[in-house]
């Protein structure tokens, strides 16, 4: 019988040993599970205050760390005062053509050592216009805006931060180069999407009112108004037709004085009367920056192009860019609306699928 009761105490020993082991692996299971959804937690609001802030955010930085009418340019140590007619004539050596469009020609430039572009007026014609894009890069100098240099107002000319990849219109070259071929992915691209919506939102809740983008009359055309940073993001350049919507209180706006047509401008822009009246810009019924919300879904389709995984985004995205096209303006979401829709998309498919290097580039 001894043995028996040797066996039967071991086994009871054993059988303890087990349930104990069992109690205590429990606790310790829910306790990783409970850190798991903790830590997603916590990255998903981290990476949406990233996109909410500079803070974080290396190509935020040169704009938001001077005090007014200071700059400094990303491969700037310290804040500079804007420069002023004097150190625009004699300390900025002009390059060489880089572009020309109605309003203004742009020269690569040279300052102390920094490239800068010089934009000079083009034609006496647009000069209201050349005064409203320096007045308005005045005001609206921020992490959205390109870093405004210097200026003077006597002889047409402004000096802003010149970045090398040029406008929006060159990111399929640009990405196409080998050296930048890694940075085609969907993240990039995605990115680029909330910086351009992010423009937006500060555009049309910007210190100097709500603004309307209003040379924006086809793709190409709204595609040029940006310029892409080394660091693949996304700050506004040309700001010469900004009107303000509700100055004077109420009123509305109008791109231009010409007829509008094409699929890429809102409904509202379009000429109401049809055929059978001509068109006359007296008669012409104003608008909002809601047309601006309009071509949201055009833009983002361009920026996402063919890229592994855009189909994932243009699926997520499909239900915010169906309201964005609603022909009703008092129906369309606000930039902020959609800014939020497409950070939260962002965040998800971070969480679910990152990609080689994205969480890096992002944290």
């Amino acid at each position: 019988m001894e043995p028996i009761k040797r066996c039967r105490l071991a086994q009871d020993s054993n059988m303890g040993r087990s349930n104990s082991t069992t109690s205590r692996s429990v606790p310790v299971v829910l306790l990783c599970l409970g850190a798991l959804l903790l830590g997603n937690v916590v990255i998903y609001f981290y990476l949406d205050s990233l996109q909410q802030s500079g803070d974080g955010d290396p190509h935020l930085t040169p704009h938001g760390a001077c005090p007014p009418r200071h700059f400094r340019m990303a491969n700037m140590r310290n804040c500079s005062p804007w420069l002023e007619c004097p150190q625009v004539r004699t300390e900025v050596r002009k390059l060489k053509m880089i572009g020309q469009g109605a309003v203004k020609q742009v020269f690569l430039s040279e300052w102390k050592g920094h490239k800068v572009a010089l934009s000079k007026l083009s034609s006496p014609e647009y000069q209201e216009d050349f005064l409203h894009g320096l007045s308005m890069l005045q005001a609206l100098q921020g992490p959205h805006v390109v870093v405004l240099v210097g200026l003077c107002s006597e002889d047409h000319t402004l000096v802003t931060e010149y970045h090398p990849l040029g406008s929006l219109l060159n990111l399929v070259a640009v990405l196409a180069q080998e050296r930048h071929r890694v940075r085609d992915t969907w993240q990039t691209r995605l990115r680029l999407a909330l910086d351009y919506v992010s423009i937006l939102h500060y555009l049309h809740t910007s210190p100097a009112g709500t603004r309307v983008m209003c040379d924006s009359n086809d793709l190409v055309k709204t595609l040029s108004q940006f310029l892409l940073t080394s660091d693949f993001h996304l700050v506004v350049n040309d700001l010469d037709a900004l009107p303000e919507v509700g100055a004077p209180a109420g009123s509305l706006v109008r791109c231009g004085h010409r007829e509008l047509t094409g699929e890429f401008v809102a409904p509202e822009q379009l000429w109401p009367h049809g055929d059978g009246q001509p068109f006359a810009d007296e008669l012409m019924p104003g608008y909002d920056e809601k047309t601006d919300i309009w071509k949201i879904p055009d833009v983002t389709s361009f920026l996402m192009g063919r890229v592994a995984g855009g189909d994932v985004v243009h699926f997520h995205l499909f239900q915010i860019n169906g309201e964005c096209k609603r022909r009703d303006p008092h129906l369309r979401p606000s930039a902020m609306d959609v800014l939020s829709v497409y950070r939260s998309v962002y965040a998800t498919m971070m969480r679910d699928s990152p990609g080689p290097g994205a969480s890096r580039d992002m944290l």
